[in-house]
Order: C-alpha cells, then structure tokens, then sequence
C-alpha cells in the first residue's frame, strides 16, 4: 500500500508575518558559493577545478567534463549538487591517472567547450568528495516585495531574531523532494519494485529523495509536537564543532548547549546501518519508520545504507536593503537548503523555486 505523501512542512516563525515577493526574478538574485576543508597541494593525479555555473545542474557539468576528458562519471568528483537556477560556484575533481593535462591547457579546454568559467584549477592526490564540504555561503535577493521597505526591514528582523534563538529545522528543499514530491514518490516506487530506472546514479537519487522525505516528517513533528527546540531523552546529538554524535539518556546540563547553538539532535535517514535513537526519540523515529512500510530487507536489497542528518541549522544572517528588494548573507552547514530559510522569511509558495 502506498503511504500517505505529506509534504507539509511547520514553520518555526508561523506567528510573524512575512513579506512574500519572489527569488531567482534574475539569476544572479541567487548565488551560492561552496566552503571547503581541503586546499589542493598542487601534487598528486585529481585535477581540482573551481567552477561558476549558470542555468545548470551539477550532474550537468559532470557529464559534460566526462565527455570532454573521455573520463568516467565516478572519476569526477564533486561536494554535492546545487541550484540549476543560481550562480553557482563549486570544485569538480578530475581523476587523470593515465595522462597528466597541464593545468592552463585543462582551463582552455573547459572555457572552451562548457559554458562556465574557471576561476582556478590545481592538482592534488585525493578525489573531492561530500566529506571535505563544510557548507555553502548564500547571498540570495528577494525581490517584489509588495510592502513597503520599512515594514519588510522589521518583518525581517523579527523572524533574523527567532531564527537567531532557536535556528530552524534542517528540512530538505523541494530541490530534493521534486515539485509536489515526484522524486520522493518515485524512490518509494524502486524501493517496492514498481518502477525500475536504468541509470544507477539516478536510482539512488530518488531513493535517497524517499529517505529525504522522511527524515522531513521526522522533523516535522518534533516542530509539531513542541520538541524541536530542546534536547529529548534518547537524543543522539552531534557537536557543532566537531561533528562528534553521542547519544543521551538525559538533557541534563545539554540543554544550555543546545541554546547557545553548539549542538543539535540528529534527525534519522533510515538505513539497516543507522544507529538508531533510543527512549523518547527513539518512539518517534520508530513511529515514522513504521508508518513508511520500510524493512530493513528491503533497504538492504536496494544497497540503501542509512546515516544521520543534524537536525537543525543555526545560520547568522546579515540583512541588506536593495533598490530591487532585501538581500540575505548566510552561510549553511553542508547539505542545508537554502529555501529552508527563505520560506520562513517570505511564507509564499515562491519561495520554494
């Protein structure tokens, strides 16, 4: 039976008033930059190039350097998809083990064939990968606003304020979900076996796109059940800092932490290999996964492993009043979305394309 799709998300800010408009009117309205942990050495076979895109997706740019290099997708190396419709600045790694390219010549052959700029390339010995991501730094434009600038200013810094308090929930994006959930619900349908996509790499998109949803309606009702903003018995929190998971029996002196935004609850992204809450978090995750038919025969037939999400994100945000709208600078722990914050701010269906 197939479950009930609720794509219904809380807002953490549902008591203030926002200001509508739209983003992406232009595309430079949204740029997003990536920050990374590793700087190349200059040695080794992977060829680091810094890309800035336009009007495409990352997979996109991966297979066209893929052709252009007679490479094979797995030895292009990326941190992560991002926004078809932004300037988008990430590092592709280019596995050249059997012909080293000088780097200048490997520039022009790109600048030359793909409709993207290369703002720098280096060698090092290591693919780049999801893991040596920190985040991702936003300057997003909201534009049209229909009120007038002084009330979309304080209307802006009330809910800067609440989420500065309490940040807000990690939610995936519709970018991952797909437009009324089409990704989602097609991942359910691979999972049951009622749909089969030739392409692996596509596959196991929209099965994590299923996780994804889940793991949505795992944070949904910690919002809804008034436990979003606190530590729960059988929490297993991650370190802001150093990314280290523990799991709690009790808040205890955790609590203060997790007010000064140094940790946060992880939100489950089920798979036979998560390590699962326990106690009261534990009922709550073992409530959803009960509710989605899931098996872990079922996600071992399908290579679906499983993991953790941090459960929130606690950006600071600087506000800047524009001829054509206000422009918001945040920066996002690595996977967040960014139309997560928008929505709070705009709470208009826009803000989610």
């Amino acid at each position: 039976m197939v479950p009930e799709f609720n794509l219904q998300l809380p807002l953490i800010s549902e008591d203030l008033p926002g200001i509508g408009g739209r983003i992406r009117a232009r595309i430079d309205d949204f740029v997003v930059e990536e920050i990374s942990s590793i700087e190349p050495s200059g040695r080794g076979t992977h060829l680091y190039m810094n890309i800035t895109k336009e009007g495409m997706t990352t997979r996109e740019v991966q297979m066209q350097l893929v052709e252009l290099f007679h490479l094979r997708p797995q030895m292009i190396g990326t941190g992560g998809l991002k926004d078809k419709d932004a300037r988008a600045t990430q590092v592709f790694s280019l596995q050249l083990e059997k012909e080293k390219i000088d780097t200048e010549k490997a520039v022009r052959s790109v600048a030359g064939s793909i409709d993207v700029r290369v703002n720098w390339a280096k060698y090092h010995d290591t693919k780049f990968r999801a893991g040596h991501l920190i985040g991702n730094s936003f300057k997003v434009l909201i534009s049209d606003i229909k009120v007038s600038r002084g009330k979309a200013l304080h209307r802006v810094n009330r809910i800067t304020d609440r989420i500065h308090s309490i940040g807000i929930p990690n939610f995936y994006g519709e970018q991952r979900m797909g437009r009324r959930g089409k990704n989602a619900k097609a991942g359910w349908d691979i999972l049951h076996g009622e749909k089969n996509v030739g392409n692996r790499w596509l596959s196991r998109y929209l099965i994590s796109a299923y996780q994804s949803h889940l793991c949505n309606r795992y944070l949904a009702e910690r919002v809804e059940r008034d436990i979003y903003d606190r530590l729960v018995p059988g929490d297993i929190i991650e370190d802001h800092g150093t990314g280290e998971r523990i799991l709690i029996h009790e808040p205890g002196d955790l609590q203060q932490r997790y007010l000064n935004g140094e940790i946060s609850f992880t939100a489950p992204m089920f798979g036979p290999k998560m390590i699962r809450a326990s106690r009261e978090a534990g009922i709550l995750e073992a409530e959803i996964y009960a509710e989605s038919g899931l098996s872990n025969k079922l996600l071992k037939r399908n290579r679906v492993t499983g993991t953790r999400r941090r459960g929130r994100l606690t950006p600071r945000i600087e506000i800047e009043a524009k001829k054509r709208g206000i422009q918001l600078s945040f920066t996002l722990h690595k996977g967040g979305f960014a139309t997560t914050l928008l929505r709070e701010f705009m709470k208009t269906s826009h803000g989610q394309r």
